[in-house]
């Protein structure tokens, strides 16, 4: 009977385990496709300048409404980083909480891109905690693949962002979001507790579930046209 117990026991501690990666692979799953589907709409993506100029991506698909928290937000995604390669690194774990910019339309959930953009955004992102606005310089961008990038609000932001409800992509200013470390994530992903300096800073390989995020990243940023911010 005590055994019959144990396998019980076991068997739901597995069957637990496997729940959760499960969940982790379709969240790198609906950020591959959030990213794809925005980029490949026609004249809507994010400008091609910006990302070839980027140094981390951040995105969050499905940013639900927080039902204790007047007027706040919160969703979990990836960040991933360009290698010295240039191609994209290994995803980290991210969630994001609070802000002001609100549900679209009316909408159930939003979908969230941010684009790191120099050294400065990327040391903020590697300290597992930062505010958006207080501790980094943030910036609503611009739409459409040829649209210009090269605006002093631009060029001086640390990071620049977009949101997507119904269909509708627009950029999207993130002020008071918190951006952190989803420590929860990242240890059902890597088998281990890990930072998020320790994954960005490709101290470790990419699973294999997080393939399809990497891919999709490479496929619109390849590393020839990676730029140094």
């Amino acid at each position: 009977m005590n055994s019959r117990i144990a396998c019980m026991v076991l068997g739901l501690g597995a069957a637990l385990v496997f729940a959760r990666e499960d969940a982790v692979g379709k969240r790198l799953v609906n950020a591959a496709t959030t990213f794809r589907e925005i980029m490949e709409a026609p004249d809507k993506g994010i400008p091609q300048a910006l990302l070839d100029r980027s140094q981390c991506a951040i995105i969050v698909p499905g940013m639900k409404k927080v039902a204790i928290t007047v007027g706040g937000e919160y969703g979990r995604g990836f960040a991933s980083c360009r290698m010295v390669t240039g191609t994209w690194g290994p995803p980290a774990g991210i969630r994001l909480v609070g802000g002001s910019f609100g549900l679209q339309l009316g909408a159930q959930s939003t979908d969230v891109v941010m684009l790191v953009m120099n050294h400065t955004g990327l040391s903020k992102l590697l300290s597992d905690k930062f505010k958006i606005g207080a501790d980094a310089a943030a910036a609503a961008g611009p739409i459409g693949r040829s649209a210009a990038a090269d605006t002093d609000l631009l060029m001086h932001a640390e990071i620049i962002s977009w949101s997507r409800s119904r269909g509708v992509f627009a950029g999207v200013s993130l002020d008071g979001t918190v951006v952190e470390a989803d420590e929860k994530t990242n240890e059902e992903l890597y088998g281990k507790r890990l930072n998020t300096k320790e994954i960005i800073q490709a101290a470790v390989p990419i699973p294999p579930a997080a393939l399809v995020l990497t891919k999709v990243l490479d496929q619109y940023a390849p590393p020839a046209t990676a730029k140094k911010g």
